[in-house]
């Protein structure tokens, strides 16, 4: 492939080889999921598991952790590790309190993401620039972030009307949109609990139902970025960063100045994701994140690097923490379904050759079996811990088969290959 001086550019960044599965492949996947969870819905009785009720919690809850995801996408796609991301969700949360109950939603979101490329950038200054270690530049942001957040906050809300020292004053909601006619037949067609066809109008309706333009915003961008790492010049000299610099530069790509772009973008999203946590609660809060930039870190990895794939591992998340809150009796539900999960990954597990991590699911997944039929509710103490373990559980004996870019996380200084 030739593009811009990158003549041969598979040798810089290589594809990522295996087997594409096709659309249809993705779609039965699909729909195999959706009768599983019907007939764990019909055999717990938890009818929360597909209502349109959980899958809008699920996507509220997803779309910090996606771009989370995505803004480690970028940066370690162009050869940075960044795991200051908790740091620059936090600085998009202030953002979008100071700014959002000023001027309204979207002057918080831009506020936010500016924010989060003041981040973005001073991690670039000090890992590109200056060749400092990744996670030491990664751990200081994730320090300095949150006191500066509260130091602001206290400065700045304590004596504005309905502010305080740790959180803002109210902020308006973003838009929301609802496709005309189609809510309410959904609404009447998962009403009747008919197998199947019920659950998949209530997840229709939760994905058709007062959906954010926030929400539609970050399904953009994330389309946006598969087509621009992967289908634009730009993009393959900013992977070709990422997989071998050396090579990259030999062949006329200033590495530095896309690392410096790919951290700028890194920093934009992980400020998006904080601003859409304070405008979707209605205001910043001090401590708002809760690690969402960690999950999100694990999203990307789960995915391998690929935007679809953290898209995936960020609505696991989501799912699991829309089912945390609708309390004991939806969790008690979902052991049954992380049981019969489990279990799907041994089988697949066992396929790919890894005895061993079969073995362990395979074990697990009895386990949450017998826990499910032999007790009839969660204990309150563990429901808040539930979409942290399943996302454990499933992401760590799930993903295998993971490509990092090549030099992630290693520092560059300019002529180094020569």
């Amino acid at each position: 492939m030739s593009v811009g001086g990158l003549a041969v550019g598979l040798e810089v960044a290589p594809a990522d080889r295996g087997k594409r599965l096709s659309p249809w492949v993705y779609a039965l996947v699909a729909v195999a999921a959706l009768v599983v969870l019907s007939v764990v819905r019909l055999l717990s009785g938890a009818t929360d598991l597909t209502s349109a009720g959980t899958v809008q919690a699920a996507l509220t809850a997803a779309v910090p952790l996606a771009m989370a995801g995505l803004a480690g996408l970028w940066a370690e796609r162009a050869g940075v590790v960044n795991i200051g991301l908790e740091g620059m969700m936090v600085l998009g949360t202030f953002g979008a309190g100071y700014a959002g109950y000023q001027w309204g939603p979207w002057a918080g979101v831009v506020f936010g993401l500016l924010l989060g490329v003041v981040g973005g950038l001073l991690h670039a200054v000090a890992t590109v620039t200056f060749g400092v270690d990744h996670i030491i530049s990664g751990v200081a942001i994730n320090l300095l972030a949150p006191g500066a957040a509260l130091f602001l906050s206290k400065l700045y809300f304590s004596d504005a009307p309905g502010g305080g020292q740790k959180q803002s004053p109210r902020i308006s909601d973003a838009p929301k949109v609802t496709i005309p006619g189609l809510s309410s037949l959904l609404a009447d067609i998962e009403a009747k609990r008919w197998f199947f066809v019920s659950d998949l109008a209530g997840v229709l309706r939760g994905l058709t139902t007062e959906v954010s333009l926030l929400t539609l915003l970050a399904v953009l961008v994330i389309v946006g970025t598969a087509w621009v790492l992967w289908r634009t010049p730009f993009g393959l000299r900013l992977r070709s960063c990422g997989e071998s610099p050396a090579a990259a530069e030999s062949l006329g790509v200033n590495v530095y100045k896309y690392k410096y772009l790919a951290l700028v973008a890194s920093g934009a999203f992980a400020g998006l994701g904080g601003a859409f946590l304070a405008v979707s609660s209605g205001q910043y809060r001090d401590g708002q994140t809760g690690g969402r930039g960690f999950i999100g870190l694990a999203a990307m990895i789960f995915g391998n690097w690929r935007p679809g794939g953290l898209a995936t591992g960020a609505g696991l998340f989501g799912y699991t923490d829309a089912m945390a809150l609708r309390g004991s009796s939806a969790v008690h539900a979902l052991l049954l379904l992380l049981g019969i999960a489990l279990v799907v990954v041994a089988v697949i597990q066992y396929r790919s050759g890894h005895q061993l991590l079969s073995g362990v699911a395979a074990a697990l997944g009895v386990l949450f079996g017998y826990w499910y039929f032999s007790t009839d509710e969660v204990p309150p103490e563990l429901v808040g811990a539930a979409p942290y373990v399943v996302t454990l559980l499933v992401l760590g004996l799930a993903a295998q088969r993971l490509r990092p870019p090549r030099h992630a996380g290693e520092p560059y200084r300019r002529g180094q290959g020569v």
